[in-house]
């Protein structure tokens, strides 16, 4: 009796957020998948079921590893100053790859609404306490506006800055929410 095979479902999310990379939404078919990750599609489809399913975990993915990144930098009782501060903190820190992989996500969710629903919730939880009056609860919303500005303007390339910009850009933000002392 053979050994019982196991699929890395990480793996296979690496291959389909190339796939999607490389080739945009219409690239991510199962077939692909399958492919590119080196498995037959009826274990791709054992492992995540459908295409929906897929998209699911790659967005869950994605979420998983900003809020895990956040919490490098913030306690889970943090005040809105201080998670919008980490927030900011993990919008900087954010490397190419995961750039590349965070627009191609976002080129698959601008395929359907069901999708942008789960991360319309996902910004819901962030900007919730931003609806506030107060003026840190505003400097709190614009800080974060303008760190996810700042991402999405230079991973589509539509701005270019080098590592020193951009530190500039994201003391900007922190700026916005931290005493000019404390500012790193």
């Amino acid at each position: 009796m053979g050994r019982r095979r196991t699929i890395d479902r990480e793996s296979v999310l690496d291959s389909a957020e190339q796939l999607v990379q490389k080739g945009g939404a219409t690239a991510l078919t199962l077939d692909a998948v399958a492919k590119a990750a080196g498995i037959t599609k009826g274990g791709l489809q054992y492992c995540f079921g459908n295409k929906d399913d897929l998209i699911t975990a790659m967005i869950d993915r994605w979420i998983a590893a900003f809020d895990l990144e956040i919490a490098k930098y913030v306690g889970p009782k943090a005040s809105l100053a201080e998670r919008a501060r980490a927030y900011v903190m993990a919008c900087r820190q954010i490397d190419a790859a995961t750039q590349a992989r965070m627009v191609g996500m976002l080129i698959t969710l601008l395929q359907s609404p069901k999708y942008l629903n789960r991360i319309r919730e996902w910004y819901a939880r962030w900007f919730g306490d931003c609806n506030a009056t107060s003026e840190d609860a505003h400097q709190a919303r614009t800080a974060i506006f303008a760190a996810e500005g700042a991402f999405l303007l230079r991973s589509f390339g539509f701005i270019a800055m080098d590592q020193s910009g951009w530190d500039t850009v994201f003391t900007d933000c922190l700026r916005l929410i931290t005493p000019q002392a404390e500012t790193p």
